[in-house]
């Protein structure tokens, strides 16, 4: 079946469908990820947003049960330049159209990809349409222009969980440090679009996990008593989120605080920072990072389209991890307080596992003592 991609700025493709037949609408990114895209297309952080693959070839090793970040796929849609027709692995329990149909999600292959990466990063991050239905590019790039973008937008109320859970689905396969004995922090995490290996993660630290929604009230949270609250990644703008930010600032100096990418920018902005759009965002799984502390290089995942401005940090926080692509914020923490973030995925899933030493970190300021 055709397809056709057309963009807000005029530019159009024409391609054949692999996923679900009808329209998508989103802003459209590139992931240079080679591999993953069952985890990206599960990651709630791309809600409102159509991806595009460069890795040329998708879909060889199918898709299947253990690997899904969240209980949906939350993508609008999905490029890829050639989807394999072949699927070889031995957890494959379908192929990547057939989980593309059964979730209703639209995709396009048999395209430029490169092409479409290059007008991306020399243009920016714009709308787009993916469309089986309409055939005149022209008539899909005035729907493209009509799209509205992220700037603005509270897409976390679209990927929160309903109710708060207990997470009980254990921990990953990578062997950690040894925790101190007899020890299990208590962590509330909250759900901004957070992802399985997150709660894998803090598991593995030996953390009880319990998972709350992003509008579940501060005094309501500090009611269970906690030794930790985590702040999850998340689709969006942040500065659409005032209740967010709002909750978060009143545990600032009550308990140790952890945040990764939203979470990360909506801490930034309950210090009284403030975020900017990017570009094009950083999107995938082998971004360069600094510690600044350390001066060691970490190759990190990514999956972001805003940033925190560090001219408007305050005195109290101080950055900790810079983007050696553009220099961007990557990493803060409070020079007095247990409390520090940063803008990468330390949980990976997909990507380099360089960073998870942070939530050994997060489980350190937890402590007795601390």
């Amino acid at each position: 079946m055709r397809a056709v991609l057309a963009l807000a700025d005029g530019t159009y493709f024409e391609g054949e469908s692999f996923g679900a037949p009808g329209e998508a609408a989103g802003e459209v990114v590139f992931n240079t990820s080679m591999m993953g895209y069952q985890e990206i297309l599960t990651d709630p952080s791309y809600k409102g947003q159509i991806v595009t693959m460069t890795y040329p070839l998708i879909g060889n090793y199918g898709v299947n049960d253990e690997d899904a970040e969240s209980r949906l796929p939350w993508v609008e849609g999905f490029i890829v330049k050639e989807c394999s027709p072949v699927v070889s692995n031995w957890r494959a329990r379908r192929s990547l159209p057939e989980f593309l149909c059964a979730h209703g999600i639209v995709g396009i292959a048999g395209i430029d990809t490169r092409a479409l990466t290059r007008r991306l990063r020399d243009y920016g991050a714009q709308e787009g349409i993916i469309s089986t239905r309409e055939a005149d590019p022209a008539v899909l790039v005035e729907r493209a222009r009509a799209v509205p973008g992220l700037s603005g937008r509270d897409l976390v109320q679209d990927v929160t969980c309903a109710a708060s859970y207990v997470w009980d689905g254990g921990g990953s396969t990578l062997t950690e440090p040894q925790r101190p004995p007899g020890v299990a922090p208590f962590v509330v995490a909250y759900d901004y679009g957070i992802k399985r290996n997150v709660l894998r993660r803090l598991t593995d630290c030996g953390c009880r996990v319990t998972v709350v929604s992003a509008s579940t009230p501060a005094e309501a949270v500090l009611e269970l008593q906690p030794d930790g609250i985590f702040l999850s990644n998340g689709p969006g703008d942040p500065a659409a989120l005032p209740h967010a930010i709002e909750q978060v600032r009143r545990f600032i100096g009550v308990k140790p605080v952890m945040g990764i990418c939203l979470g990360h920018q909506i801490l930034a902005l309950a210090c009284g920072a403030q975020t900017y759009k990017l570009k094009f965002g950083h999107h995938g799984g082998n971004q360069p990072i600094r510690d600044l502390r350390t001066e060691r290089v970490l190759i990190t995942a990514e999956n972001h389209g805003f940033a925190v401005d560090p001219r408007t940090l305050p005195a109290a926080m101080e950055v900790t991890h810079v983007n050696l692509n553009d220099q961007t914020v990557e990493g803060m923490r409070h020079r007095e307080l247990p409390v520090f973030s940063v803008q990468y995925h330390p949980e990976a899933s997909p990507g380099p596992h360089d960073a998870r030493y942070l939530f050994g970190q997060f489980l350190t300021s937890m402590l007795p003592g601390q």
